[in-house]
């Protein structure tokens, strides 16, 4: 695609803020998420996608609808990561951790074999080492996952069927499996299971006290998530202070790590919200995009690009924050009026109870205003309307319409506008990391989200100008190309942002960079009536894998129907070859005319 130009310039720089509604959410983010109950709908175009991500095979599809296991494989890797140097949250963890590593150090000071293959997956480790931190782990969990237990130690599905990410370290799988054989893992784990089981049995009433108090609290029981499934996965030779929470099409799977019979169970509980709420409001997508000009108010607020840009995922979240400041532990001892109260005392106990409300009120309120400060600006709404919501008998499901079709947008984007933002943003259990100062291509991608294109361009170039042939310097040359390519569809340089993006395809291994790479492209294509070629590139974005649902819906639109731009269309050539050139007067649509949603 070396000479596809867009036909008239004025096109293509009336289409920009529309390109960019779908900017790709942050490069960092590790979920793999599930598509949404509207891209499941059948249809003639879709029949010839690429298969969604099957279960796991820890998940049993006859099984309990809500589950708390262990996973032999998922052992296994955790084993294999630490005798290759993971000591991330050793201290803290339980003490079957450290007996484990013991175990596998003894095994290897008497097998000259056993340190070879141990040094054969550690070598595979370092090679594949992309970023430093947890996300690294992260990707061998997501391909534990998917493992069938020892000795065949297989994939459980065919590789297309896979999380994208997992699939980026499957290589690793014969040199588990051979080192997993020579340190006898299976045999330690046998000898361990107990331990998981004790450690079980502490957390089963805790989890099940949390998901009947979510439940009664959005009244909506658990039994009625047919054909969808959340597991917990109970590991504790991970971290304690990491969470893997990851969505495989309808199957939600946190992995945790005990100690002492606890688990972080608010981040448990915050992805639990997730599986019930996602598809009520996925399902309401279409209502939800009359919300996106509130898009535009949160560009300096410090949050994934996923929420800037797309008004379903923001909604979510605000939802979810909120029933979390309406349901928070906050800490006040809870105020009893006494039993054998006296009557002629009443009004001083009455008293006392409404000043143990208004302290309960204050730090819930508290919680909202910051989370509005973080950028989740719809909070502050669902607070108020959960409020009313408790005191009617019907439950979430019924009354989530109501909650969409009823809020006044205009009034949330002038309270929204009203906010001054963080500068750095909470750490999220479905993308967990440390809150840290924007620096690099992290800077350069808040830059151009806030519409800085010059500070980002310059800051992309000067990663390229470093570049040095090592992995992660690659992957930053390829994120860099992608920021430029986007830096010149925003500065209206069809021909650069084309370049851009090729580059991208041609170096990077991260799927949502190739997935939105062929998304931007096809765009362009469809601007430039080139409907065949157009088809290929979103083909192409969901053959990459990249599992979440902002990806997704973006590609199967493109499939479904062509990108366009109003006042323009493919079938008005002559209308199109008159649109004024560089520097004219600006369409239409420009001037107040509606944007097409995304």
């Amino acid at each position: 695609m070396t000479s596809r130009k867009i036909r008239s310039f004025a096109v293509f720089s009336a289409a920009v803020s529309c390109l960019l509604a779908g900017l790709l959410p942050a490069v960092s983010h590790a979920q793999s998420s599930s598509s949404s109950s509207k891209g499941q709908q059948s249809s003639s175009s879709s029949q010839a996608l690429p298969p969604r991500e099957k279960a796991p095979s820890l998940v049993d599809p006859a099984g309990p609808t809500i589950s708390l296991v262990s996973s032999e494989p998922v052992f296994v890797m955790a084993a294999a990561l630490n005798a290759c140097g993971y000591d991330e949250g050793l201290e803290e963890s339980a003490p079957v951790r450290k007996k484990v590593r013991e175990e596998i150090n003894q095994a290897l000071a008497k097998s000259e074999d056993a340190r070879n293959k141990r040094d054969s997956v550690c070598l595979f480790i370092a090679q594949h080492r992309m970023t430093g931190s947890q996300r690294d782990i992260s990707q061998y969990i997501s391909l534990a996952l998917y493992l069938t237990p020892p000795p065949e130690m297989e994939t459980s599905v065919e590789l297309p069927e896979m999380p994208p990410d997992s699939t980026q370290v499957v290589e690793i799988v014969p040199f588990l499996r051979s080192f997993a054989e020579a340190v006898d893992l299976h045999g330690i784990w046998l000898a361990v299971h107990h331990t998981y089981d004790d450690e079980a049995d502490q957390l089963h009433d805790p989890m099940t006290k949390m998901i009947v108090s979510t439940n009664l609290y959005l009244k909506m029981p658990a039994s009625t998530y047919d054909g969808r499934r959340f597991v917990v996965v109970m590991e504790p030779m991970l971290s304690p202070h990491a969470v893997n929470a990851r969505v495989y099409g309808t199957d939600y799977v946190v992995v945790v790590s005990p100690v002492d019979g606890k688990i972080r169970m608010d981040d448990v509980r915050h992805t639990y919200l997730h599986y019930v709420i996602e598809p009520l409001l996925y399902a309401r997508a279409n209502a939800v995009d009359r919300m996106q000009p509130i898009l535009k108010e949160v560009r300096e607020a410090p949050l994934e690009f996923r929420y800037r840009s797309d008004s379903v995922p923001l909604t979510i979240e605000s939802l979810i924050k909120a029933i979390e400041a309406r349901t928070m532990d906050t800490g006040v001892p809870v105020y009893k009026i006494p039993a054998d109260a006296d009557r002629s005392q009443m009004p001083r106990y009455e008293h006392e109870r409404q000043v143990y409300q208004q302290k309960v009120d204050a730090i819930r309120v508290a919680t909202v205003r910051h989370d509005m400060t973080q950028g989740f600006v719809l909070t502050q709404y669902f607070y108020e309307q959960l409020v009313q919501f408790e005191k009617d008998p019907a439950g979430l499901r019924d009354t989530i319409g109501e909650m969409v079709y009823s809020m006044d947008v205009d009034q949330q984007v002038h309270r929204a506008r009203q906010i001054e933002f963080d500068k750095e943003a909470d750490g999220d259990v479905l993308t967990r990391s440390k809150p840290r100062k924007l620096t690099g291509l992290d800077l350069a991608e808040a830059r151009l989200a806030a519409g800085d294109v010059a500070t980002a361009s310059a800051m992309a170039r000067q990663v390229l100008t470093v570049h040095a042939d090592t992995l992660e310097s690659v992957a930053d040359s390829a994120r860099a190309n992608f920021i430029l390519a986007r830096a010149a569809i925003m500065s209206g340089h069809a021909d650069q942002a084309i370049d851009g993006f090729q580059k991208t395809l041609a170096t990077s291994k991260e799927p949502r960079l190739l997935a939105w790479s062929h998304i931007y492209l096809g765009r362009m294509l469809d601007l430039d009536c080139k409907r065949d070629e157009a088809l290929s590139e979103y083909k192409a974005a969901l053959a990459n894998r990249d599992g979440q649902q902002d990806t997704r819906l973006a590609a199967e639109r493109g499939v479904k129907a062509a990108y366009a731009v109003k006042g323009h269309t493919c079938e008005d050539d002559d209308a199109a070859d008159d649109l004024p050139e560089p520097g004219a007067a600006k369409p239409a649509m420009q001037n107040g005319a509606q944007k097409p949603q995304f």
